[in-house]
């Protein structure tokens, strides 16, 4: 199964996700994982033993909800997840990086770019799976987490929507220098993913590029439980 994910990622029409990455800031996956897969991801919230810490929101005032942060080692399916997005997205961060006029950074596999973090201190594994019910919401926020991070993240809705729950839509708000803020309102059905910015994209202006922030969250869930998959490629100091 570990093998069949990774091909499919491999597959995927990546210029096509590369250039929505580009116009749009986002790139929408199509369901990469199964009913079973989403099942046996959501089984795993109850074992503490997969968890390394858990988040109550409302202490740290990041919202109403709670996630937790895998230890690890990774579950297989997590690992092939990060593993294999890596791969492809390393080339479009490097890409990124050359386009504001910095040298490419990052490695072309994921084992050397956590050596990267361990450099800096960064030992604790980041992946996260997050439950939000009724009333639930996430604020607008960055994943960093220290001087080492990857500038994309993936997630995954792992329960269906106006099935299981009602609201929750993922929220992207990109802010331009001098200029209003645009924000993005993205819905996922189970199973499907989404790329998208941890900090700046490079955007094409009349002087060359520049640097756009991104923050992201998620909008009240208005019924039901919501559960979704983050793959963050960098660990946290």
């Amino acid at each position: 199964m570990p093998n069949r994910l990774a091909e499919r990622i491999a597959s995927m029409d990546w210029n096509s996700l590369q250039l929505s990455l580009d116009e749009k800031g986002y790139a929408a996956l199509p369901p990469l994982l199964d009913k079973e897969q989403c099942r046996a991801i959501i089984d795993t919230y109850d074992e503490e033993s997969n968890f390394r810490s858990t988040i109550d929101m409302a202490r740290y005032r990041f919202g109403s909800g709670e996630y937790k942060y895998y230890r690890e080692p990774l579950p297989g399916l997590l690992q092939q997840l990060r593993v294999s997005f890596y791969l492809e997205l390393a080339k479009t961060a490097n890409r990124w990086l050359e386009q504001l006029g910095r040298d490419a950074i990052y490695p072309a596999e994921l084992p050397e770019f956590l050596d990267q973090c361990r450099q800096q201190e960064q030992l604790r594994s980041t992946p996260l799976i997050l439950k939000y019910e009724a009333g639930g919401y996430n604020c607008l926020h960055q994943d960093l987490y220290g001087e080492v991070f990857f500038p994309f993240q993936v997630v995954f809705a792992l329960n269906q929507r106006e099935t299981d729950y009602t609201g929750g839509e993922f929220l992207l708000m990109e802010q331009r220098p001098r200029a209003q803020s645009r924000g993005h309102v993205i819905t996922l059905e189970q199973g499907a993913g989404l790329i998208f910015p941890t900090n700046h994209r490079p955007v094409s202006g009349s002087r060359g590029y520049y640097r756009a922030t991104l923050r992201h969250g998620v909008s009240t869930i208005t019924s039901g439980i919501r559960y979704s998959l983050g793959i963050i490629f960098h660990n946290a100091k």
